[in-house]
């Protein structure tokens, strides 16, 4: 049995995380003495001492740090026991938070949505369009139910879900396409660049070929189409997207001797199944049948 509490430990981490009594109590809205009197009382029971004053800062012992790493663990299945309780009872969640690429394919999405809607019509959705490390950070964050990702999450099981083709464009007009031409890694070089800002605040990514001497950064595939078809740049941007424009001529793929098309593998993200209401089941459900 045992004989601390998930309390304690709750107030072990946050000591832990903010170097101190008194600035552990202003976070947790605790008082100092009671605090302190939680991980007295831990270390009496364990047998261990978990912190050491050095100076005016409160540092963990070598067996506090150990301790740490497990207790955040231990809390995050705390919290997840309590979510799938709250499922239980409410049954039906009210809304359903999804982070979306904006490389996934929108016919897909949508024909998905379609679905769960018509299952559930009162459910409210809220899509939250990202690029690149964007959508894990939002789930990591909490802010999405689901992910749609082109990464897999570091510290869970990701599922692929569907190939995704990219393809290097410019407009019709543009310096790299008249005339038509096989070209040159150095033609490439001195045309300007058209890239998407990984959307994420915390652990932003590069990808793909960025050797272009200039270079314009956008927030969203639409904006850097439009660019392009105002023939300012060239861009690698995903097939679904570019479609359209490619097949009314506004757009025209390049023609390079490597690397012209690339695809990426996009992933079904979430953090625990078992948290999931019965609208993320379906969502999973209608998504996993069409892809």
């Amino acid at each position: 049995m045992a004989r601390s509490t998930i309390e304690q430990w709750r107030m072990f981490k946050a000591v832990a995380e903010q170097g101190g009594f008194q600035q552990a109590a202003d976070v947790i809205y605790k008082s100092q003495s009671s605090i302190h009197h939680a991980v007295h009382k831990m270390e009496e029971l364990l047998g261990v001492t978990l912190f050491q004053v050095e100076g005016r800062k409160t540092m963990l012992t070598a067996a506090g740090e150990q301790l740490l790493r497990r207790v955040n663990y231990l809390l995050a299945e705390a919290e997840r026991m309590e979510n799938v309780a709250l499922n239980l009872k409410s049954g039906v969640e009210s809304s359903l938070n999804i982070a979306v690429d904006e490389a996934f394919p929108r016919d897909k999405l949508f024909q998905v949505l379609a679905a769960v809607s018509a299952e559930y019509p009162l459910i409210r959705i809220e899509l939250l369009e990202t690029i690149l490390t964007g959508a894990n950070e939002l789930l990591r964050q909490g802010k999405a139910d689901i992910a749609l990702s082109p990464f897999t999450l570091p510290d869970n099981l990701s599922e692929d879900i569907c190939q995704v083709e990219f393809i290097a464009v410019a407009g019709r007009e543009h310096p790299l396409n008249l005339p038509p031409r096989e070209l040159t890694l150095e033609e490439l070089k001195t045309c300007r660049q058209i890239v998407i800002r990984d959307s994420a605040l915390e652990q932003k990514k590069d990808v793909g070929w960025l050797g272009s001497d200039q270079r314009w950064t956008v927030s969203h595939v639409g904006t850097s189409i439009e660019l392009l078809r105002k023939n300012l740049g060239f861009a690698w941007l995903p097939l679904n997207a570019v479609q359209p424009f490619l097949d009314d001529g506004t757009l025209i793929p390049l023609l390079l001797p490597r690397g012209a098309k690339r695809s990426a593998t996009f992933y079904l993200n979430f953090n625990d199944a078992d948290t999931l209401g019965p609208v993320a089941r379906s969502f999973i459900g209608h998504l996993r049948f069409l892809t």
